[in-house]
């Protein structure tokens, strides 16, 4: 039973995070100023961001330290542990070994607050004192409220409207934290007085949220920007987990088969993964799967294209997966799985066919869930469920050929503040959602006119 949880000692926590544009085989290609289609100059970023952030996102160097600072407050929690999920493969009557690593033991309960303590820090390093940010279900205000509180920031988070009435237990979180959480679109900025003007019972969505949060960082004093996903550097520092995972794999003699995440922005998938993709381009012999909601398709069915990260405008071109900037996404439960875009890291990754991608479909991702809580005790957030699915499908598919796996799956976090939407569940009030191709379309003629990948 050695294999049940697998635990390292804090020395053994990673003491740099690793960088996969050092290995890719395509450069990734760079962000565009949408004014003149010329690579943007970082320092054109320094409105938004603070430059020792910037010059994380655009560093080439395979390893960079983890300041003493940020090591200090990842001890809070982490190392997280790498446990096998030996009562779900008894269920599923699978040869397959089941592992999974657990960022639900994080003080906000998922993996966000790996990179929120470290931008935390780099704002604060640079005499930030106040930050602004967009959440959608509610994971990453809170663990962004948690890292702000640890270094003595402000943070007004702009949360989708949807999610601020489905989840009123995270703005509860955020408020203990310190935080001044308010549902978007808001009358606090342009964007959002223009959004409620045309739509005034909008549900919200990501792309405006991440708009109100810029225009408000940009146009207050000592503010900057903090994004929980998507950025080179976020995925950067979310690799931790999968840095983790492999010295923990290590001392059980064994490598994953499959490697599974769910994919919303791409922040946990590629904390997660990335080590192993870096594997992968080296030779050796491992699957990566991405799961997303079928009702926000997108590295499934958006095209590779360059598109903004915010329905304003106000971002770079991205060269990303995307719905198109103003999708506006239905109001499924798996909130942190509906932004329009993925991380372009992961998106180029998924280009060059070293990740493969899959979709969910809702009540699929429930079912999951509940098989998980019912064998394994914890109850998964709704974004993990997409990825418990996709588990699932490939331990069952061991089951059929009759021979061993092993899985590493990505267990993002807990759901313990997303309980209404398993009631819904339960109540048989949810139903199945693909987002209509014509509706793809119609977001994707935004696109018309910008440079093409």
């Amino acid at each position: 039973m050695q294999d049940l949880k697998v635990v390292l000692r804090d020395d053994e926590m990673p003491r740099q995070w690793y960088n996969i544009q050092a290995d890719m085989p395509t450069p990734l290609s760079p962000p565009l100023n949408p004014a003149t289609g010329e690579p943007i100059d970082p320092e054109a970023l320094g409105a938004v961001f603070p430059m020792n952030l910037v010059e994380q996102e655009m560093a080439q160097d395979r390893w960079i330290d983890i300041p003493e600072e940020v090591l200090q407050k990842l001890l809070i929690w982490r190392p997280s542990p790498l446990q096998r999920a030996r009562g779900l493969e008894q269920a599923l009557g699978t040869p397959a070994r089941i592992f999974y690593k657990n960022e639900g033991v994080s003080p906000a309960g998922s993996h966000k607050p790996n990179s929120a303590i470290a931008q935390a820090y780099y704002n604060k390093q640079f005499g930030i004192k106040r930050l602004t940010t967009e959440t959608g279900a509610g994971q990453w205000g809170s663990a962004l409220s948690f890292a702000t509180q640890q270094f003595g920031l402000e943070l007004k988070v702009y949360m989708v409207r949807v999610s601020f009435e489905q989840k009123p237990f995270r703005k509860l979180m955020m408020q203990t934290w310190g935080a001044q959480c308010v549902p978007s679109p808001t009358l606090d900025t342009e964007v959002g007085r223009r959004v409620l003007a045309e739509f005034p019972d909008t549900p919200g969505s990501l792309g405006i949220a991440i708009s109100e949060a810029i225009e408000d960082a940009v146009s207050s004093p000592d503010t900057r920007y903090s994004l929980g996903s998507v950025l080179n550097f976020v995925c950067l520092h979310q690799t931790v987990i999968g840095l983790e995972a492999q010295k923990q794999m290590e001392k059980l003699n064994l490598y994953p088969d499959v490697v599974v995440g769910c994919v919303g922005g791409g922040s946990n998938f590629a904390g997660l993964s990335f080590p192993y993709v870096r594997d992968r381009i080296h030779g050796r012999n491992v699957r990566i799967l991405a799961a997303e909601p079928t009702a926000c398709p997108t590295l499934t069915r958006g095209p590779y294209a360059y598109d903004f990260g915010d329905l304003a405008k106000t971002t770079p071109l991205l060269p990303m997966h995307t719905l198109g900037h103003d999708f506006v996404p239905a109001p499924l439960h798996a909130g942190g799985l509906r932004y329009h875009g993925m991380a372009p890291l992961v998106s180029r990754l998924v280009k060059d066919e070293l990740i493969e991608a899959t979709a969910v479909n809702q009540l699929d991702s429930y079912a999951a869930g509940m098989l998980w809580a019912r064998t394994e005790g914890f109850i998964p957030a709704p974004e993990t469920t997409h990825a418990i699915a996709a588990a699932i499908e490939e331990a069952k598919k061991a089951r059929e050929e009759g021979r061993e796996r092993v899985i590493l799956l990505g267990w993002s976090g807990h759901g313990l503040m997303d309980l209404k939407g398993y009631e819904a569940y339960l109540k048989g009030e949810l139903t199945n959602y693909e987002y209509p191709q014509e509706m793809i379309e119609k977001s994707l003629h935004a696109l018309d006119g910008y440079p093409k990948l």
